[in-house]
């Protein structure tokens, strides 16, 4: 908030954020003394109902009221609780259970989500009891009204709601002193100035959407233009051309935005794309892939991009966001490991001309003030070197806690070892090994596949599938395991391309259209699975499985819920497709 405000005092007409509506051309802007003017009506309007530290929901699709709103809550003193509204054909599940986790009261929104909502407070009498506000159609004279709240580090900031990709979201506690160190972290290992230029698609209320995207630019004092995830998703080649438009130095995302760019933009759409602004391509939140960032590399250098502009990192929820980074500019760090060994927990360096290796990528040091160890998930003690275990860290940026949860964050922020004294440390429920200093990440403990005592990253898998044939989409596709028998076995399933859907659908209603023709068969499909499976991971393949598009299981900011998948499976509620759809 003390942030915001020395903007809007020194830099009142600087532009802090531009949205562009249709990801494209249509925009809209706001400065800093704009924001900080409607942030305070709306917080005042808070003041008046509500008491310092009550949470309030906020439901708002990607945009500038979304913004405003978040502030309006610091400026109020009231815990902002971020959302995403439900798609009018979606459950309203998560969104209730966030509600009754939160012990919100409060709903702040815009005039056309909250008209959408009220036709469905029969599906959930929950969200009907809550007091709704359109803040948009708050007038912003009441600023002159508005005072400012005792509030010092340790107060709430806002409540950040898990992805859920292993359990139930929960609601990590942000202080403003765990904002300000990671903000301030990011800002130093980024390499920003108030020269830098931000573009962000990712979900304004995911963490890394939120804090990188949108407080990071303010604390930096940079402008940082905005664009709806769906704009990004439905043409990938927008944000290139947007990073390109605004000379933008700092973007960046998951594996699947450099995937899709590589799978889905066209040679012809390369021409007149300047990416040579570009210096810093941030990529985290899952186990960086090596191969994807090669391609990218390789296909864009032709438009300015470099390779040492990659900057893999890695964060959470828990740690308000980043945890570890590596020196901007700098190529990034490769090793290359055993895989047999891998799958013992052991790190054995071996050369890429071996068979049977992996490439990890290393996701830099530990940010300062910070401490991250490497502990064995069972006895609970410090791995030796070249061993894989489960990432501890400790330090000013890890959160409070789960909101209303105590016993859950004794178990997962208190946790010490005894060779290190009463220090807490947070059990990141990672996996990973620390190697000259770089820590490098494998996967999520409670994801791990073993089978025969051998340990598998269901992400490798998962990426070999995908990679089987170009009618399966990418990063829409899970590995898990099920008992069967009283043995572990591997279960496989694996979304089609649209195009693939569309014409077996035609064939199976029209067998003489030829259709038939330009598809390949699903149990041809199904067998390269298997065979590109058993063969780079030496492992059979039980059950095989396509889906049909757009309906595996995956959190909010875009991960595959592979519990979920396991859970539909042995339900038999997967949305599978077989020679009768």
């Amino acid at each position: 908030m003390d942030i915001l405000r020395y903007r809007a005092v020194n830099q009142p007409d600087a532009i802090a954020y531009t949205f562009l509506v249709d990801g494209e051309t249509e925009q809209v802007s706001l400065t800093y003394q704009q924001l900080e003017q409607q942030a305070q009506a709306i917080a005042f309007h808070l003041q008046s109902i509500y008491s310092p530290g009550e949470t309030a929901l906020l439901l708002y699709p990607p945009g500038l009221d979304y913004i405003c709103a978040f502030f309006g809550c610091l400026y109020a003193g009231v815990v902002a609780v971020p959302a995403y509204p439900p798609r009018p054909n979606r459950s309203l599940v998560r969104v209730q259970g966030i509600v009754k986790d939160s012990l919100a009261r409060v709903a702040l929104t815009t005039q056309a989500i909250l008209s959408n909502l009220e036709r469905r407070f029969t599906e959930a009498p929950e969200l009907k009891t809550l007091h709704w506000l359109a803040t948009e159609n708050i007038n912003g004279n009441l600023a002159q009204s508005w005072q400012q709240p005792a509030i010092d580090g340790s107060t709430l900031a806002f409540l950040q709601y898990t992805s859920g990709s292993t359990a139930a979201p929960k609601g990590v506690m942000i202080s403003h002193s765990n904002l300000v160190h990671n903000s301030a972290a990011i800002y130093k290992y980024f390499g920003h100035t108030d020269h830098s230029s931000g573009v962000i698609w990712l979900p304004m209320y995911h963490d890394m959407g939120l804090i990188g995207g949108i407080l990071q630019p303010l604390y930096g004092g940079f402008p940082a233009t905005l664009m709806s995830p769906l704009m990004f998703l439905q043409s990938p080649i927008r944000w290139l051309k947007v990073i390109s438009h605004y000379r933008a130095t700092s973007s960046g995302g998951p594996n699947l935005a450099y995937d899709l760019c590589v799978r889905k933009i066209k040679p012809e759409q390369l021409t007149n794309l300047d990416l040579s602004s570009w210096d810093l391509a941030f990529n985290g939140a899952e186990p960086i892939n090596f191969a994807i960032l090669e391609r990218f590399a390789t296909k864009f250098e032709s438009c300015g991009f470099r390779r040492e502009a990659f900057y893999p990192c890695y964060g959470m929820a828990e740690a308000t966001l980043m945890v570890s980074g590596g020196v901007k500019s700098a190529p990034i760090v490769l090793r290359t490991v055993e895989g047999a060994a891998l799958e013992q927990n052991h790190v054995v360096p071996a050369s890429v001309e071996q068979e049977g290796t992996l490439t990890l990528v290393g996701c830099g040091q530990s940010l300062p003030d910070q401490q991250i160890v490497i502990v064995h998930p069972e006895t609970l003690t410090r791995c030796d070197p070249g061993q894989v275990g489960e990432i501890w860290v400790s330090g000013p940026s890890i959160a409070q806690g789960y909101w209303n949860q105590p016993a859950t964050t004794e178990r997962n922020f208190r946790v010490t070892l005894a060779s290190m004294g009463e220090k807490p440390f947070l059990r990141t429920g990672d996996l990973g090994f620390m190697l000259d200093g770089e820590l490098f990440i494998t996967g999520r403990l409670k994801d791990l596949i073993i089978i025969n005592g051998r340990n598998h990253y269901p992400q490798d898998i998962e990426w070999t599938v995908e990679n089987t044939h170009s009618l399966l989409r990418p990063t829409c596709s899970a590995a898990f395991s099920v008992n069967i028998a009283g043995e572990e076995q591997l279960v496989v399933i694996a979304e089609v391309e649209r195009s693939y859907w569309k014409s077996t659908r035609l064939a199976a209603s029209d067998p003489g259209n030829g259709a038939k023709d330009h598809a390949l068969d699903s149990k041809e499909l199904i067998r390269l699975i298997r065979r590109a499976v058993l063969q780079h991971h030496d492992l059979p393949v039980h059950t095989a499985l396509l889906l049909k598009p757009g309906t595996i299981p995956k959190t909010s900011s875009g991960k595959i819920q592979r519990h979920a998948c396991r859970q539909s499976f042995m339900a038999g509620t997967l949305a599978v497709i077989n020679d009768r759809d």
